[in-house]
């Protein structure tokens, strides 16, 4: 049914004229010209009256709800916003509201379920950025302690404690440069500097900085591509080496003695993925969702016997989201990981145009 404020008046005035000219009818001094006139003047007044007050204070009000709560919604979200034409189309503006009201206490819910999602992670991120921070500084802090309690003397301690110190004072600046890294390229305030290179002759420079630290686990690093021919991509190349060494490097931390990582190059169409693999302890299925997360361990006791931040897969999904393109990850338990991101590839002809 049709419902707005002239179609009940309508409906009503019709009604009202109908039952004033039925009883007058009944009365035998009313002619005929009488009833219809009564008709009129019942159909007329109920009609002007009830639309009066319908338009003018029901619908009217109603519409004014109906419009701030689209206000309300359209400002808070645009992936909730209400369509115009929809709100147009509604036949029943009580049901159009309820409609609206209930879309909205949705929208709320959901906004509070992400404000609590939001609201235990930075208690999480509070946790672990105190546990972090705090490792390498009470670890600092003792060392110099000794040494003021009368170990300074002895020329051997003294040494190996202050070596032990400044190893714990560096582990704190890359924690620091760390964080302060994540925070400008979530807070956008990194740019990428992109530029069209050769992503093996990188990949080769990553494998020849990390050969010491491989052959220290007796760990085999090695290259894997299609063919010789040069594969271009256009890239941030600081950035993207980054992402590589720390791929790499967590393949060689994180593996046993006489393993190995290999990076592989494949070439289809107009991508080129990059994918590092290596037959390390391997990554939980229940962990596998939050490994990119700041600070988040598969180590469950937190000793953090490999080192590193805990910020270094952070970095690379959001350095890789900068370059429009999301890291991936395939891991079992005790047999490898595989972790792997997809680049435009530019043709030849193109880089050969763009240097001239």
């Amino acid at each position: 049914m049709f419902f707005n404020a002239k179609s009940v008046s309508l409906l009503l005035a019709l009604c009202i004229g109908g039952i004033t000219s039925a009883f007058l009818s009944l009365i035998p001094d009313v002619s005929i010209t009488g009833v219809i006139v009564g008709l009129v003047i019942a159909f007329s007044s109920s009609f002007l009256l009830t639309y009066f007050i319908l338009e003018f204070i029901f619908f009217k009000e109603v519409g004014n709800i109906h419009r701030q709560i689209h206000e309300l919604r359209s400002n808070q979200s645009t992936t909730f916003e209400v369509s115009n034409e929809l709100v147009k189309s509604s036949k029943n503006p009580i049901s159009g509201i309820k409609s609206q009201i209930r879309d909205y206490a949705e929208m709320k819910e959901e906004e509070i379920a992400q404000l609590k999602k939001m609201e235990r992670y930075r208690k999480e991120f509070l946790a672990n950025i105190s546990h972090e921070l705090k490792t390498p500084i009470f670890a600092t802090q003792g060392f110099i302690l000794t040494l003021l309690d009368g170990a300074v003397d002895d020329k051997k301690v003294r040494d190996r404690f202050l070596k032990k110190a400044a190893k714990s004072l560096n582990a704190l600046n890359i924690l620091v440069e760390d964080l302060l890294t994540v925070s400008k390229i979530e807070a956008g305030e990194i740019s990428m500097d992109f530029e069209v290179f050769d992503i093996q002759i990188m990949i080769v420079d990553v494998l020849e900085q990390v050969e010491q630290k491989a052959e220290k686990k007796n760990i085999t690093v090695s290259l894997e591509v299609p063919n010789d021919d040069p594969i271009y991509v256009n890239a941030d190349y600081n950035r993207l080496k980054q992402v590589v060494i720390n791929l790499v490097v967590n393949g060689i931390k994180y593996n046993e003695k006489g393993g190995w990582v290999n990076v592989i190059l494949q070439v289809h169409d107009n991508l080129v993925t990059l994918l590092v693999k290596d037959n390390g302890m391997g990554i939980p299925l229940e962990d596998q969702n939050r490994i990119f997360e700041r600070f988040y361990r598969v180590e469950k006791s937190r000793t953090k016997k490999q080192g590193g931040s805990g910020l270094g897969l952070a970095i690379c999904k959001h350095i890789l989201e900068q370059h429009n393109t999301s890291i991936t990850l395939q891991s079992e338990a005790e047999v490898g990981s595989t972790f792997s991101f997809d680049l435009n590839l530019v043709q030849d002809t193109e880089y050969e145009n763009s240097e001239f």
